[in-house]
């Protein structure tokens, strides 16, 4: 009915489900050791609150994860996950360059950027596989394709 190969990427698949899950509910409890109280080359104190850490994902690593709330209405707005392509690309490459709520001018303060996404909806960008960006790779993978 199904060959091995589909039946291991549907495996994968799920266990990817599992890891949002997951990170998903962890973001969900923001716990206050995670929260942004400041940083550095933001001049204004935002309006929402946001949230950086790791998760332990047993066997593979930690993923680094940056929730930021929406300006609009975080308890109804929708939760997005964002991941670059890849796999290998940093995720923060989207938060500082596309749709986050800062990008980084020629002297390296953040301004303010009129088109992020978290004006109507809860961000979520998580640096994965672990090895990429910030996350840890504690498995000590060094290549990723279909079958890893």
């Amino acid at each position: 009915f199904f060959s091995l190969h589909t039946l291991d990427h549907m495996a994968q698949h799920w266990q990817y489900c599992l890891v949002f899950l997951m990170v998903a509910s962890f973001v969900v409890s923001q716990p206050a050791s995670d929260k942004i109280t400041h940083l550095p080359g933001l001049s204004a104190i935002p309006s929402f609150d946001q949230y950086s850490g790791y998760v332990n994902i047993t066997g593979f690593g930690q993923m680094f994860y940056w929730f930021v709330e929406s300006q609009n209405n975080p308890v109804t707005d929708p939760v997005v996950l964002w991941l670059n392509g890849g796999p290998g690309c940093s995720s923060l490459n989207g938060f500082l360059s596309e749709n986050g709520p800062w990008f980084p001018n020629a002297t390296l303060q953040l301004v303010e950027n009129p088109y992020s996404w978290n004006r109507i909806a809860n961000m979520l960008y998580i640096e994965s596989p672990p090895g990429v960006g910030f996350s840890v790779n504690e498995a000590k993978f060094d290549h990723y394709d279909d079958n890893t």
